[in-house]
């Protein structure tokens, strides 16, 4: 994959690694931020050198490289014991590049194409996430992500972290420094209006509003991250999230439908050798079923980031038949 100076890189989660595999596995190349400081250490305090320590956290300046995500997801309703559903595998982009996200069985670790919903007893259909261009490129300026309607309120990156959240916020992230352990909190809090609304689709909507939100903490090495012939840093990272019914499970109308909470516990982590690293099952499920999605795209897309809820309501077709979605 060719590399490109830009002044940074686009990101959100689902941009931030190039997903080319539904195991959560990234192939990523991003290009250096062209006022990133050279040949001094990097300062922590300046917004280009946090572009360039990030675009080598989630990517590499050289040779593409392999990455991935995988836990469980529970299910909490009120104060009830939090319950496992089922394994989740996924994965993100920049500079370009694919996304897919897979659910597995919590026994086999097998990929579903079905699946018993144990809530409402009803055996529903699996929405695999598949997301074939992801690019765009991020500044100086903290990003913030409008998702649903245009009216929605944009989220900002970080906001947990920002002491000043108003007008522009400079691309400045919480890093810490403990010896040669560099730790890095980052995470975004969505609410927007649901596009998978229950006049459309009444058995997949959880009302009109969704609250998804993502958060990872970042262990690398201090001297592998100031080392600017080393073109990628290794990282180990916690990540979870928290959202509510996937619209796929099928809880609308359920007495359960708005007050469950969905959540997920993970690894992520970058620096696998190969397509040899992906587990087996979820290799060969990609090899049959998306083969195009092991390969990097051929373009420099610059595109508006797409959750699973934008996806479900762009490609499954409306339950209420007269539903005409607006354009």
């Amino acid at each position: 994959m060719d590399s490109v100076l830009v002044n940074g890189l686009f990101v959100n989660r689902r941009s931030a690694i190039a997903a080319l595999a539904a195991t959560g596995v990234g192939l990523v190349t991003v290009g250096q931020p062209a006022h990133a400081a050279t040949g001094k250490p990097l300062d922590f305090n300046n917004p280009y050198d946090n572009l360039y320590a990030f675009g080598k956290i989630w990517g590499g300046y050289d040779e593409p490289v392999l990455s991935g995500f995988h836990g469980l997801m529970y299910a909490r309703i009120g104060a009830t014991r939090a319950m496992p559903l089922f394994g989740y595998t996924d994965g993100n982009c920049w500079i370009r590049g694919k996304e897919t996200g897979y659910f597995t069985d919590l026994a086999t670790g097998d990929i579903l194409d079905t699946w018993k919903n144990p809530f409402t007893g009803e055996t529903v259909k699996v929405f695999n996430f598949y997301n074939p261009n992801m690019g765009g490129k991020l500044t100086a300026e903290m990003p913030r992500f409008a998702m649903g309607a245009a009216k929605d309120d944009a989220t900002l990156m970080n906001d947990g972290t920002q002491r000043n959240t108003a007008g522009k916020v400079p691309f400045i992230l919480p890093f810490e420094t403990y010896g040669d352990d560099l730790l890095l909190a980052w995470d975004y809090a969505h609410e927007y209006t649901n596009p998978v609304n229950a006049e459309g689709w009444p058995k997949a909507s959880t009302g009109p509003r969704i609250s998804p939100s993502e958060h990872f903490t970042f262990s690398m090495s201090l001297s592998q991250m100031q080392d600017r012939s080393v073109p990628s840093s290794r990282f180990i990272a916690g990540f979870s999230r928290v959202s509510q019914w996937w619209p796929w499970m099928r809880m609308g109308g359920n007495e359960f439908a708005e007050s469950g909470v969905l959540f997920g516990r993970m690894f992520s982590h970058k620096g696998l050798k190969g397509p040899g690293d992906i587990p087996p099952k979820v290799l060969a499920y990609i090899e049959k079923n998306a083969p195009e999605y092991l390969q990097p795209p051929d373009h420099w897309p610059q595109v508006t980031p797409r959750g699973t809820w934008e996806a479900y309501a762009a490609e499954v077709p409306p339950e209420n038949p007269d539903y005409k979605p607006a354009r």
